[in-house]
């Protein structure tokens, strides 16, 4: 039983336990700081990744963006639209520009007096005129004037030859005379 209660040994295991517990307590504590500071250091991570996760004063919220998007599609429909339409408008235009234009060319070699010149007949005017006055021309078998049928005032009906040897100055006279009966 002496050997079995040695003091000396009991002492050694008692120191050995004591050194293990103040290294196992050591242990603890590097291990307690390390872990203390690496809790410090995630919530500052913590703090700065709720800051940024968080919407700066300058930024609207998601229901006012989401609104302003809105807002700008309806803007630029609406302007598509109307550029649309003043494309279109412009087109239509440049049209009836070119088609002025020609319009204007055409019209530039155009002489209205020379083409009436070309559309009237003189002489079928001046007959016009004639009868409108009251007189007709009676054409021969040779298709010359042989006769001045003159209707006067009283609505009498009178003929006058032309071929007669008389001159001009005396036919119209006559003829004169005879409308104003």
């Amino acid at each position: 039983m002496a050997a079995m209660m040695d003091p000396e040994d009991d002492y050694n295991t008692i120191v050995a336990a004591e050194e293990r517990i103040k290294a196992s307590r050591a242990q603890r504590e590097k291990e307690l700081e390390e872990a203390h500071a690496n809790l410090k250091a995630l919530s500052k991570t913590l703090e700065a990744a709720k800051q940024s996760a968080k919407r700066p004063k300058s930024v609207p919220s998601a229901e006012s963006h989401a609104a302003t998007v809105n807002e700008l599609d309806n803007s630029k429909l609406s302007l598509v639209k109307s550029i649309s339409d003043a494309e279109n408008l412009l087109a239509s235009q440049e049209a009836e520009l070119a088609a002025l234009k020609e319009e204007y060319q055409s019209l530039e070699h155009y002489d209205p007096a020379a083409e009436h010149e070309k559309d009237l007949d003189g002489t079928a005017l001046r007959l016009k005129i004639y009868r409108g006055m009251g007189f007709d021309i009676a054409m021969n078998e040779t298709n010359k004037m042989s006769t001045v049928l003159v209707r006067s005032q009283s609505g009498d009906v009178h003929p006058v030859p032309i071929n007669d040897g008389q001159s001009q100055i005396e036919h119209t006279r006559q003829l004169w005379k005879l409308a104003a009966s």
